[in-house]
Formats: structure tokens, C-alpha cells, sequence
């Protein structure tokens, strides 16, 4: 019979410490592609500021 009660706990442990230093590395990862130039704006900013522009649009039209 095996126990794999004790080492569960251990291996949660290592796969979380995987996943907090694979996040650290996809953050450093950015922080260099933006400081290179590489930056570029989500989708939804640009979304955001389109639904803001023809909203705006829209109010002088119709408010005027």
C-alpha cells in the first residue's frame, strides 16, 4: 500500500512555487519588452475609448 498522503502537500507546495516564479518571469518579461519600445495598448483600452469617442459624438448630436 503507498502513501500519498504526505507528499500531496509538498507537491502543491513546488506547483505553486512554479506557478508564482513563471508569473514573476512573464512580468519581468513585459517590463523589458516595455522598456524596449514594444509596449503596446489592450484591446479593451481601445475598445473602451471608441465606445467613449462615438458616445460622445452621439451626445453633441442629438443633445444639441
Amino acid at each position: 500500500m503507498t502513501t500519498s498522503g504526505p507528499s500531496e502537500p509538498s507537491e502543491r507546495g513546488g506547483a505553486r512555487q512554479n506557478w508564482v516564479e513563471r508569473r514573476r518571469e512573464k512580468i519581468r518579461a513585459e517590463i523589458d519588452r516595455n522598456r524596449r519600445g514594444e509596449y503596446t495598448v489592450p484591446t479593451w483600452v481601445l475598445a473602451v475609448a471608441l465606445v467613449l469617442i462615438v458616445g460622445g459624438w452621439l451626445a453633441l448630436i442629438f443633445l444639441s
